[in-house]
């Protein structure tokens, strides 16, 4: 026996009545102001970078003229002047242009004294011996 179940009963919608048809909307595409947008960009930029130039050449150009006005300085002071022939019978002694003098005298020069020690050899002699023997053989003065 086999059961049978109730089906359900189909609901018959009613079919809506058809649409209107539409009709579409005007819309309003912004390249135009976009390509406005974009031009005035584009001049800005060029123009900035005309500034740019400009400024650069102006630069060059001073600092050209810098240098050509060095360069003229250099040539001016590289002109060669004679000098005045020495005076040989009168010997050129220069002028200390000190102006806060030492109290100490001036070093006076020595003459080296190269005598040698007594027949003994250097390796010999003993760190006392060569140092008695350095401040005995001082330096003598030149004549």
């Amino acid at each position: 026996m086999e059961r049978s179940h109730p089906k359900p009963a189909l609901k018959v919608t009613p079919k809506p009545a058809a649409k209107e048809n539409t009709k579409p909307q005007e819309f309003k595409l912004h390249t135009g102001q976009r390509a406005v947008k974009r031009a005035m960009f584009n001049y800005s930029v060029a123009t900035k970078f005309y500034l740019l130039e400009i400024q650069k050449k102006q630069v060059e150009k001073v600092q050209k003229m810098i240098e050509d006005e060095e360069i003229r300085c250099l040539r001016k002071e590289m002109v060669p002047k004679a000098q005045l022939m020495p005076f040989f019978d009168r010997p050129f002694f220069p002028q200390r242009k000190w102006k806060c003098r030492s109290n100490r005298p001036l070093t006076i020069p020595r003459e080296p004294s190269f005598r040698t020690v007594n027949s003994k050899c250097w390796s010999c002699i003993s760190e006392n011996e060569l140092y008695y023997f350095h401040h005995a053989h001082a330096w003598n003065p030149i004549k």
